[in-house]
């Protein structure tokens, strides 16, 4: 995949306050894009947004494109 995130998300929306629980309660985030997040796989741009809504980023603080040749 030419894109990865840059650092660990479920990790910086804990630091930010969004635990897994109040993610689900409050419908920021479904258990299944919480799994993607920890398994590194890419989400919707829908979530992508709600994502840099919630750590107050830009997408491209959050993920970076990487070739596969590595050019």
């Amino acid at each position: 995949m030419p894109f990865r995130y840059k650092f660990d998300v479920m990790q910086a929306l804990k630091d930010a306050g969004y635990t897994s629980y109040k993610l689900r309660k409050e419908k920021l985030l479904g258990e299944s894009v919480m799994t993607q997040l920890r398994a590194g796989e890419m989400v919707s741009y829908l979530n992508l947004e709600t994502l840099c809504k919630l750590l107050d980023c830009q997408p491209g603080d959050i993920m970076e494109y990487v070739p596969k040749d590595g050019r």
